[in-house]
């Protein structure tokens, strides 16, 4: 019986802009990398799930990032920002903070899949409030919310755990929070139950001493 090659799964999309877009360039290379009969898998998360073969994995990642297509891990990691259309421009929506933001957390491994999120004013179409870690631009500073979960009879929505932050503050808190949540959550514990666990009161306490 033929031996058939083991296949790895990524998580890609065209990077944080206006948007969840590919280009046509993006695509053609997504659709080189592609089997006959390979798939891709739409997630709500505005990602794209793709298998590659285990010995074209780094090559393919390469030439996806050649094209601005961003590669993430599957798995119990944080997702990459799931972000609103951006629909009044680049400074005044705060897109320079969601791709920072972004680069600094996305892929990074926590003890169940954390799904970040980040909304550029206050109608909130990134929807950061049903989300794990939500981020809210508020005139030219951001509001933070934590343990939203937006699916199940459990549904709930993030608790704001501080406001008004400048972009520097709310880098250095939800990495705090992220740390705190992947040294101390159990293991496959979602995040909404870690906090409802650890507690509000008590979780600011530790990102403040």
């Amino acid at each position: 019986m033929e031996n058939k090659e083991a296949m790895v799964k990524l998580a890609i999309n065209g990077g944080i802009k206006f948007g969840s877009k590919l280009s046509a360039k993006q695509l053609s290379v997504i659709a080189e990398h592609m089997g006959s009969h390979s798939e891709l898998e739409l997630t709500t998360f505005q990602q794209l799930y793709i298998e590659i073969p285990e010995s074209q994995l780094e090559d393919t990642k390469e030439k996806f990032r050649e094209v601005g297509i961003s590669v993430y891990p599957v798995g119990n990691f944080i997702k990459s920002l799931r972000t609103c259309n951006f629909c009044k421009g680049e400074e005044e929506e705060g897109m320079p903070v969601a791709i920072e933001l972004n680069r600094r957390i996305a892929g990074r491994s926590v003890p169940f899949t954390l799904r970040p999120a980040y909304a550029g004013c206050p109608v909130g179409c990134g929807e950061p409030l049903v989300n794990d870690i939500g981020v809210m631009k508020v005139r030219d500073r951001y509001d933070l919310y934590l343990a939203g979960k937006a699916k199940g009879k459990d549904a709930q929505l993030g608790t704001l755990f501080m406001e008004q932050m400048e972009s520097e503050q709310l880098y250095d808190v939800v990495d705090k929070i992220i740390e705190i949540y992947a040294e101390k959550g159990k293991k496959r514990e979602p995040f909404f139950k870690f906090v409802n666990r650890i507690g509000i009161e008590i979780l600011k306490e530790q990102i403040t001493a």
